[in-house]
């Protein structure tokens, strides 16, 4: 069910700082349109700690009945709290969505029996499946391979967004978890890598800039196919560079304006993309052929 190229989407918002429905539904289409396999709502990149729990059942709902059950919809419910995380996981199921993407608690960085813990307690409150997020980078925990090994035997944990780069991490994930646990590659530099080494896809942020592009590299390298993948990868590398020049999201949203796919506008404590960065994303998007030269 969770494979292949599926976007981290990113939150429009309008001038007052509202969500910009219209805006989101003419992203969902885009991806719709372009073979994006399945959304991530209200991640990381979609600025979840910025969203009210109203805000966070709205967007939902809407891009549920938007799809309507033709690519899954994964909403963003970690947290630094267990309990909240539970609280967030529960509205998800509410409100329709297909699983729960929930990033290791960050900030406390707690041991590994404590990340194992957390991860139990909201797999066994919740009635959809669970899928582990671990980005060491931005939350200063590291969910390790043989704690996932152990959590990936509940019945509800699907599968591990894994954001450690390196093909090493997930070839020991996948021997330790077997072929049933879906491995979804949480980095877009390294995402041929993991797939070479029997990753099921990669959440992306790059896929909201070039989603056919994203669908069509996770094809390729499923069907083993390996110089087209190779031949997409390094077309779209300048790009995975350009989105890392500022925090996430503030460059793959600055690009997405450039599109005309979107406002400019995002929320405290970001802020929009520093005017030195602004030529540099045009021109990579100029390269690949996105906005007009």
């Amino acid at each position: 069910m969770f494979n292949g190229s599926i976007v981290a989407l990113v939150t429009p918002f309008d001038q007052a700082g509202e969500i910009d429905f219209p805006a989101l539904r003419k992203l969902v289409e885009f991806h719709l349109d372009r073979g994006t396999n399945g959304l991530v709502i209200a991640g990381t990149t979609g600025e979840s700690v910025s969203l009210t729990p109203v805000e966070f059942c709205d967007v939902l709902d809407r891009v549920t009945e938007q799809v309507a059950g033709r690519i899954p919809v994964i909403a963003g419910t970690g947290s630094a709290s267990t309990v909240r995380a539970i609280e967030q996981t529960r509205l998800a199921e509410k409100h329709h969505a297909d699983a729960a993407l929930v990033v290791t608690p960050y900030y406390n960085r707690p041991m590994q029996s404590g990340l194992e813990a957390h991860y139990r307690a909201i797999a066994d409150a919740a009635s959809i499946p669970v899928i582990l997020y671990n980005v060491p980078g931005r939350t200063g925990v590291d969910l390790l391979p043989e704690t996932t090994q152990r959590l990936s035997q509940h019945d509800l944990i699907a599968g591990i967004k894994e954001a450690v780069p390196g093909g090493g991490r997930i070839e020991d994930l996948r021997i330790r978890c077997g072929e049933d646990f879906c491995i979804l590659s949480g980095d877009d530099h390294s995402c041929l890598e993991a797939m070479k080494n029997s990753a099921n896809g990669v959440v992306s942020v790059a896929a909201n800039v070039v989603p056919a592009q994203m669908a069509a590299l996770c094809a390729a390298a499923r069907e083993r196919n390996w110089a087209e993948a190779e031949a997409l990868n390094q077309r779209m590398n300048a790009l995975f560079n350009i989105l890392m020049i500022e925090s996430n999201p503030i460059p793959v949203k600055w690009a997405l304006f450039e599109m005309n796919l979107l406002g400019p506008h995002i929320r405290l404590p970001m802020t929009m993309l520093g005017e030195a960065f602004r030529e540099p994303v045009r021109d990579c998007l100029r390269d690949l052929d996105l906005i007009s030269t």
